[in-house]
Parts: structure tokens; C-alpha cells; sequence
């Protein structure tokens, strides 16, 4: 898809992979709608940007999902990109892992992007189509101890994105995958950044990341992969 002059709605778009997304859409001609829990730090990127529309949202409530699609709706006339950015890391062992952290990670992860998918493919649907890119990680093509919980909830926006790519392509509308590598921000609380458990890990940067997204809303390619994540991907000899 061509990005100039399209209508892009970012969840997590405050910070990190999401922020940097927001400016290079935005560089390259499309309108954004920004959506994250933080207004102030919104407002100061919708100020930045030209034309953006800042949403405060959190993905975990249902009630805020659906007036974040209705409100772009409203103001912009048609939805042509979603990109599901926002999400939270958890780095503990299973034996560890504590159920209630799990599923507010499982609706911010899963059920925030599922809901968010199904308000807008009608709206694309609508208006002849569009792209939605779902962030992923690179963990989900590995299996790594100690990011089993974060993991399997990326595993199943995987599997929830692959499908919808088949069921929504006769409505000209495609969905793609991201797999970032560890990258420099503070998702998870730094939970994604390297440190005294991740030693020799240097870290992508955010606008690495974002250009990944990037490709992936350009080309519409089921999969976009960082360098390091791709290089999982390569059997070794």
C-alpha cells in the first residue's frame, strides 16, 4: 500500500516502535490517529504532528477499543492501516509466572488487537480495503526460557493474524505480521531492553523497528522480519 494520503490508526503509539512509526507515516504523507493509555505524552506528539488525532486508550478495555475506532472513524471518514503496536513484555520463569499479571498481558496482547481487528475490517471493508499489521517478537520463532508467558501471547496474535490474512483477503484487506528483535525502549518497564540477564544483547532501535512496520503497511508481506529475528529463521549447518 502507498502510505500518502491514507488514514493510519496506531495503538501504543506514546513511545517506543509506536512513536517512531507515527513520524515516519507521518513524513511520508499519511494522517495518524495516535491511541495510548498516556494523553500527555499524545498530545505532544498529535502537536508535532500535522493533522494527528490523539485518542487516549487503554487495549485492555473493551469500552476504550471501540470509542478509539469510532472516534478516528468519525474524524477521518475511513480507516486504511491499523497497526496493533501496544503490549507489554513478561520476563519470569513458568513456576513463577503470576496468573493475574498473565491476563492483563493476555488482553493487551491478544484480546485488544482481536477486538480492534474486527471493529475496523468492516470499515476498510467499506471503503475498498486496507492493511493491518500486528507487532509481534521475535521470541515466538524460538523457544527461549523464562519469556514462556509473554511468548505464547504473541504465539497466539500469530496464529489469529495468519487467519484473519485468509478470511479478510477477498475483502481486499491485508493483515501482516512484525517480528522486532530486543529493541531499546521501555516496553515492559525496560523488560525489553538488555541488562544483567541479557548480557551481549545490543538492541535494535526503535526506528529500526518502525521501518519494519513500515515495509510490512508497503509491501503487505504476510511476514517482516528484523535482521537478527531472520537469522533464527536459517537452520545452522
Amino acid at each position: 500500500m502507498i502510505v500518502e494520503g491514507r488514514i493510519a490508526l496506531i495503538t501504543g503509539a506514546s513511545s517506543g516502535i509506536g512513536l517512531a512509526l507515527a513520524r515516519l507515516l507521518a513524513a511520508k504523507g499519511a494522517t495518524t490517529a495516535l491511541a495510548a493509555r498516556s494523553a500527555g505524552k499524545l498530545e505532544q506528539l498529535a502537536s508535532e504532528l500535522a493533522g494527528s488525532l490523539a485518542i487516549p486508550t487503554d487495549m485492555r478495555d473493551g469500552d476504550a477499543v471501540r470509542r478509539m475506532v469510532e472516534v478516528t472513524y468519525k474524524h477521518c471518514g475511513r480507516i486504511d492501516i491499523l497497526v496493533n503496536n501496544a503490549g507489554r513484555a513478561m520476563h519470569t520463569a513458568i513456576a513463577q509466572a503470576d496468573l493475574q499479571e498473565y491476563r492483563y498481558l493476555f488482553n493487551l496482547n491478544v484480546v485488544g488487537p482481536l477486538q480492534a481487528m474486527q471493529l475496523v475490517a468492516p470499515l476498510m471493508k467499506k471503503h475498498g480495503g486496507g492493511v493491518i499489521v500486528n507487532v509481534s517478537s521475535g521470541t515466538t520463532l524460538r523457544t527461549l526460557p523464562g519469556v514462556g508467558p509473554y511468548s505464547s501471547s504473541k504465539h497466539a496474535l500469530n496464529n489469529l493474524s495468519k487467519v484473519a490474512r485468509m478470511e479478510l483477503a477477498a475483502d481486499n484487506i491485508s493483515v501482516a505480521l512484525v517480528y522486532p528483535y530486543v529493541t531499546a525502549t521501555n516496553f515492559g518497564g525496560g523488560a525489553n531492553a538488555p541488562g544483567p540477564a541479557r548480557p551481549g544483547v545490543v538492541p535494535d532501535t526503535a526506528e529500526y523497528a518502525a521501518s519494519l512496520v513500515l515495509e510490512a503497511i508497503e509491501t503487505e508481506h504476510e511476514g517482516t522480519y528484523a535482521a537478527k529475528t531472520a537469522a533464527w529463521l536459517t537452520p545452522k549447518s
